[in-house]
């Protein structure tokens, strides 16, 4: 719950000096750590995550980068289980008329766990990897991708897949990684 709050006090202190940036509000529901290529960590974790996320206009600066638009977002376990916050970049392309794609990369900070705290070889161990997945770091990457269908210029709504992971990048050993995938509803502000 702590990396909520903070994900939520960074939110309200980021948004008041860019309200008038803020391009979409998106509100959805994922199913929390589904199997998608290597099976064997999915479906350790219960619950469903309530994801928001609030969306920012792309500034100037970053036109060099096909002109991502920043990000603020926070994703709650229903069952208590893996949540987490963090910040950064999606990309909107339109491919037909009322579709988007839309790629993230962004980086978020969790509660879950990290590591086995109990000896290798014991029960205690063999019951706690039943139940948990071991990220192996606090701070991970998130990547993301979104199917966006506009339903009028304010709504649309989303199907979105979104990978944690440390990617040996951020952390060492033990990278079990997570996938979720959901719905969204998205509100634009312009």
């Amino acid at each position: 719950m702590k990396i909520v709050f903070l994900a939520a006090v960074a939110a309200a202190c980021v948004a008041p000096a860019a309200s008038a940036q803020i391009d979409t509000v998106r509100l959805g529901v994922m199913k929390h750590n589904i199997c998608v290529s290597d099976c064997k960590n999915a479906d350790k974790e219960s619950g469903v995550n309530i994801n928001g996320e609030l969306r920012f206009a792309s500034p100037d600066w970053l036109g060099w980068a096909a002109s991502p638009h920043p990000y603020v977002m926070a994703s709650v376990n229903s069952d208590g289980n893996t949540s987490y916050g963090g910040v950064g970049l999606e990309w909107d392309w339109q491919f037909a008329p009322s579709w988007r794609l839309e790629p993230g990369f962004g980086y978020v900070i969790h509660d879950g766990a990290i590591n086995n705290p109990f000896a290798n070889g014991t029960p205690q161990a063999a019951a706690y990897v039943e139940d948990h997945v071991l990220l192996g770091s606090k701070d991970l990457f998130r990547t993301s991708l979104a199917l966006t269908y506009d339903i009028a210029p304010t709504w649309a709504v989303q199907g979105i897949y979104e990978h944690l992971s440390h990617g040996q990048i951020l952390g060492t050993g033990r990278n079990q990684g997570m996938d979720e995938i959901g719905v969204r509803v998205l509100w634009r502000f312009n």
